[in-house]
């Protein structure tokens, strides 16, 4: 990355989504949801269900896999959802290159942001297990305001750095975060490795959308 040093910048700022994106936990996020629910009785969400919801803020996972219950039994869902998920914790960790791609970034001049469905509390304690806090200039969860896919998150973040939609890229494995950077009016690159798949992530015309980290990390040099 840092052969891009001295060059000209398509891109200032690049948001990335965290969970599937950056770190490895859509296996977790599944499982986690689908404990919960089972803990208290409720409808067990599919596997493909519960991939489709993450990325969202609880409201509207909750709203999606359990159309037909009362939102005041999702704090229940939440609780039982946190502890199934901080058991499978030791079991999630950064992509392959992932940590040397931030790295690689930071040192390249770029504004780094995190855009992500997760709560705050849950964020602080990945990027602290992972070491990655110390290159991201700013952060926004869906637990400080809307959630994916209104645009909140990316219209918070280009505020808070100073930077115009035309020179941000959004990088995320959902659905949920290409909508969010096209209503954002923001350039968005898909990764098919995590949550959602290809052809999903193919219909918000994406600016690529890459398999693997590697191809990341080649596309980012030869585009951003």
């Amino acid at each position: 990355m840092p052969e891009n040093l001295g060059l000209p910048k398509r891109f200032e700022l690049i948001v990335f989504d965290w969970d599937g994106t950056l770190i490895d936990s859509a296996g977790a996020i599944v499982a986690s949801l689908q404990g919960a629910c089972s803990d208290l009785g409720l409808p067990v969400p599919s596997e493909e269900g519960a991939r489709y919801v993450i990325g969202l803020g609880l409201q509207d996972a909750m709203a999606h896999i359990l159309p037909g219950v009362e939102p005041s039994i999702y704090p229940s869902i939440s609780e039982r959802y946190r502890d199934h998920f901080l058991r499978h914790d030791p079991d999630t960790a950064l992509f392959a290159g992932a940590a040397e791609l931030i790295s690689s970034l930071h040192e390249a001049g770029f504004l780094l942001a995190v855009a992500t469905g997760k709560g705050r509390r849950g964020l602080e304690r990945s990027l602290a297990a992972t070491g990655l806090k110390r290159y991201f200039h700013a952060t926004r969860c869906a637990d400080e305001g809307f959630s994916k896919p209104h645009p909140g998150m990316l219209e918070a973040l280009m505020e808070e750095l100073g930077v115009v939609p035309e020179k941000t890229l959004m990088i995320g494995d959902t659905t949920h975060d290409m909508e969010m950077a096209r209503a954002a009016r923001v350039a968005r690159l898909g990764v098919a490795y995590g949550a959602h798949g290809r052809a999903a992530l193919l219909e918000y015309a994406p600016l690529a959308c890459v398999e693997d980290l590697a191809g990341l990390r080649r596309w980012l040099l030869e585009h951003a």
